[in-house]
Formats: C-alpha cells, structure tokens, sequence
C-alpha cells in the first residue's frame, strides 16, 4: 500500500494484532510451521480486523462529519 491513510494504518495495526494474538495462541512463531488450515485462518484474521477496524474508523469519522454539517448553515 503506497501512503497509507492515517485510519488505514491503524487497521494495518489492528489486523497485524490480532494476527499476533492468533500466533500466540497457536505457540506458533515461524510462519513456514502453519499447517495449511492455521495459514487459511492467519490471512483471514488479519483481513477481517483490518476491515472491521476501517468500518469502525470510517462510522466515527461519519459521526463527526454528520456532527459538524449540522451545525454548519451553509
């Protein structure tokens, strides 16, 4: 990903997280040990918490925006 946004790099953080917290729980650190099904489940998380993470960005920053147009009278 070339420039990053700022909420794009907390969802990278955020899939790169969870990932982490999958490894762990697997006692897994070398990626080439990933049974073929650890390795579906590894992409699948860091996919999902980045894009859970960006929707949950995208609605607050939504929220805001909302916010401030209502009180803007143009």
């Amino acid at each position: 990903m070339i420039d990053p946004t700022p909420n794009e790099q907390v969802a990278m953080a955020a899939g790169g997280n969870a990932a982490g917290n999958y490894l762990e729980s697997l006692g897994k650190s070398d990626l080439a040990r990933l049974t073929q099904e650890e390795w579906r489940r590894l992409i699948e998380i860091v996919v999902t918490g980045y894009c859970d993470t960006l929707r949950e960005l995208a609605a607050r920053d939504r929220c805001r925006l909302d916010a401030v147009s209502e009180r803007t009278p143009f």
